[in-house]
């Protein structure tokens, strides 16, 4: 199977954003996507698009040279988005999973794809109520691309803490940070990328998925990091988030780590790797300690370090790429939220579900993260 990888400028950076629709009310995730998607004029390859379930959107970018620039499409989408939905009583949220909701009640799309997910993984595919964030980072020539995609899937728990926003499944605190991300790899095709030396190597995997049934064509090969046709490294790693600050923030700090790495095998620098058990094992520390996870890295000389700490070791190390990219103020973001707290632990602190429900509604409309609670 022939895999395209287009051309890309590089690091430059694009967002697809996905969001549950819920009822403004009751903050039930209700069907109501269509109201919304009725009224653009491609749902399927827009700016505003059809999702999996029937109760969920995705916003999505075009390509942009900032960070900022990106999360100020996103802004105007996310706002045209709510002046549809809002006087039709519905409104949306951010965060990998609702924390009350019952995700049996929510339907997959008429879509061919979406079907053969929903039946072929049975019960674990009439669960899939989750959203995540999706942030290509443009690569300028495809012999970086693999590289990249294994060097960044490394950074997988750090992404996992600042990100994770769904520690309540069906109204239970299930004590993970990341809910999603123990449902997400489920499925078949789904988790870390395997390591491959070079692109006939992927197409030779992919060309064996399809000979078996697996897939039908490359994007059905769901890695949490893997290259794009559009010329990316497309990290997939996320949950998705309340609020356009940490969407920024992730897309800077994602960015910025690709760009180092390009840089770094243009000189012919070799980038850090872990063997793929011990990143399986910090993904799931990450998913389930979040910040508080010590995870082990490559360095002899610090094999274990708190997830916490790293990020705020990466921040430093990254902030003059930062500069040149014109991200710093973004890149900062990602220490505010080391520090203050991503959304796992903001919605524990307002105590119940439902609350932090309301809570991740009303940070979608301020645009920021409510931190006042921090102790």
């Amino acid at each position: 199977m022939k895999i395209k990888f287009g051309e890309s400028k590089q690091s430059s950076v694009g967002i697809e954003w996905e969001l549950a629709v819920v009822d403004a009310q009751t903050l039930e995730q209700v069907p109501g996507a269509e109201v919304l998607l009725s009224t653009v004029e491609d749902a399927a390859e827009g700016p505003i698009r059809r999702e999996y379930l029937t109760s969920m959107i995705e916003l999505v970018s075009g390509v942009h040279q900032s960070v900022p620039s990106a999360v100020a499409e996103m802004r105007g989408l996310l706002e045209h988005s709510l002046s549809v939905l809002e006087p039709h009583g519905l409104t949306l949220l951010g965060a990998g999973a609702h924390p009350f909701g019952d995700p049996t009640k929510q339907f997959a799309g008429d879509k061919p794809q979406y079907r053969r997910v929903s039946e072929r993984n049975a019960w674990w595919g009439k669960r899939m109520a989750i959203n995540g964030l999706h942030i290509h980072t443009g690569i300028d020539a495809r012999v970086k691309a693999l590289p990249i995609v294994y060097g960044i899937a490394r950074f997988t728990p750090y992404f996992i803490a600042l990100s994770a926003s769904s520690p309540y499944w069906m109204g239970e605190d299930t004590r993970f940070a990341s809910q999603r991300t123990m449902m997400f790899q489920q499925l078949p095709t789904n988790g870390l990328p395997y390591h491959m030396e070079d692109w006939a190597e992927l197409e030779r995997f992919a060309s064996q998925l399809e000979g078996v049934g697996l897939i039908q064509n490359p994007s059905e090969i769901r890695w949490d990091v893997r290259p794009s046709g559009w010329g990316t490294v497309e990290n997939r790693i996320m949950d998705s988030v309340p609020t356009l600050m940490e969407v920024g923030a992730l897309c800077a700090f994602s960015q910025c780590l690709v760009e180092r790495m390009s840089r770094a095998l243009a000189v012919g620098e070799p980038i850090d790797r872990l063997p793929y058990w011990f990143m399986r094992e910090n993904k799931w520390r990450a998913a389930r300690y979040g910040l508080a996870a010590d995870v082990i890295t490559p360095r002899k000389e610090e094999y274990l370090i708190h997830v916490h700490d790293g990020i705020i070791r990466w921040v430093e190390e990254l902030r003059d790429i930062a500069d040149e990219l014109g991200c710093a103020e973004q890149l900062e973001d990602v220490r505010r939220l080391a520090l203050k707290g991503p959304s796992y632990l903001r919605q524990r602190r307002v105590g119940d579900p439902v609350g932090a429900t309301r809570r991740l509604v009303e940070e979608l409309r301020a645009g920021t993260p409510t931190f006042k609670d921090t102790p």
